[in-house]
């Protein structure tokens, strides 16, 4: 039995939403819901199943960008033993376990594109075949979907199916940041103060005013989840104080530094490419420096050390004009910055498929010795086309 959900705010935008999703919860058509990471588009979804006719059936929530590429279709659909190494026993995915129920797809828009194409027929048909099995399967399960990303930028891109983003943009519903909602803010500081002070057995003195005035000016990057922590750091780590915009600053300051040093492995690598790019750039210069200044020294006559300089070495001359001189400073060629991306994305290739034979195809080991994570490794995988010669998961 599903239990009591709401949707809170008496924005008028958050009204016209809560209108237009129970009018959608009692029909079975597929939704997609967006907006930004930490909006509530999970809430809105368990609000939507809670008021629909399958409320007494399992709501089963997905996160697609937390799963590995290689295994999401074996969690979604199921497989049969022994249909790749590590499946010791036949298992249910979570289409059929959500049977007669709810499955919500968060970040749909990760989703790798095979993956898609199985996703489309379920949800024009009901039907799919577990990994490793030519058995049909039928689950009467109602598709939620959500994602932060543009699905129509993805389909421009190739990253998403067009097909399949219609089937699925029918019924959008939109959740607006939580900085766009008002007092919105505060009605629903009073919900989390209320739920944490139940959870810690503490009580809470509440805001200055001022201190509420400055939750109702903060942008709240993080949406309702970032609202949601922050009180409940507030209710353990100043009991028995009433908050001031004094400690307000100081708890939203720290939290933004730990959000800074937070790991992003898309980010990473191309921070890493352009630390190599630079690196490149810089070298080239360096070279040019000094074989100026050592012509300086030959025009005029100066006798070379017997010593030889420790000089780095030149880049290849094919690559010569990777780098020109401009009237604004040191530019990139386009064109050989492209080739210079190719050799790059060749060297990575190889390190990878070397690094997948060294380890026997085992893509755990293998990511742990690149010093990536699975889901990076996964990724790449797809990319190079390497998933073909190698097909170890264990």
């Amino acid at each position: 039995m599903s239990k009591t959900v709401d949707f809170l705010g008496e924005s008028s935008a958050i009204l016209q939403l809560k209108h237009l999703a129970l009018q959608v919860a009692k029909t079975d058509a597929t939704v997609l819901i967006t907006g930004e990471t930490g909006s509530g588009k999970e809430v809105l979804a368990r609000f939507i199943h809670a008021q629909s006719p399958r409320s007494h059936r399992n709501f089963i929530p997905v996160n697609c960008g937390a799963i590995p590429a290689g295994i999401l279709e074996s969690e979604l659909f199921g497989h049969e033993k022994g249909s790749f190494t590590g499946a010791i026993q036949s298992r249910k995915g979570y289409f059929e376990s959500a049977d007669q129920g709810t499955i919500f797809l968060d970040e749909v828009g990760e989703m790798p594109l095979e993956t898609q194409v199985k996703l489309l027929r379920v949800i024009e048909s009901g039907e799919f075949q577990k990994v490793g099995s030519s058995e049909t399967i039928y689950a009467d399960t109602r598709i939620i979907a959500a994602t932060n990303k543009n699905l129509r930028q993805a389909v421009a891109e190739k990253n998403f199916r067009e097909d399949l983003y219609y089937r699925l943009q029918s019924i959008e519903l939109h959740i607006l940041p939580l900085r766009e909602r008002g007092r919105d803010v505060l009605l629903l500081a009073e919900k989390f103060i209320r739920h944490f002070e139940r959870r810690h057995s503490t009580s809470f003195d509440g805001f200055t005013s001022d201190a509420a005035e400055m939750l109702l000016r903060y942008s709240w990057p993080g949406n309702v989840r970032e609202l949601k922590n922050l009180l409940e750091s507030l209710i353990i780590f100043e009991k028995g104080k009433q908050i001031t915009p004094e400690i307000l600053d100081k708890h939203l300051s720290q939290r933004n530094r730990q959000k800074s040093l937070v790991y992003d492995p898309e980010k990473s690598e191309k921070n890493e490419l352009n630390l190599i790019y630079s690196s490149l750039i810089k070298l080239h210069h360096e070279i040019g420096e000094l074989k100026q200044m050592l012509q300086q020294q030959q025009s005029a006559g100066t006798a070379y050390p017997k010593t030889p300089l420790l000089l780095p070495p030149s880049l290849p001359e094919t690559r010569s004009s990777f780098v020109h001189q401009s009237e604004s400073g040191l530019q990139t060629d386009p064109e050989h910055r492209e080739e210079e991306i190719q050799s790059l994305e060749n060297l990575e290739k190889k390190a990878i498929s070397d690094a997948l034979a060294s380890c026997n195809g085992n893509k755990r080991k293998t990511a742990k010795a690149l010093g990536i994570n699975e889901r990076t490794l996964y990724r790449k995988i797809s990319t190079y086309g390497l998933d073909k010669s190698h097909d170890s998961d264990s």
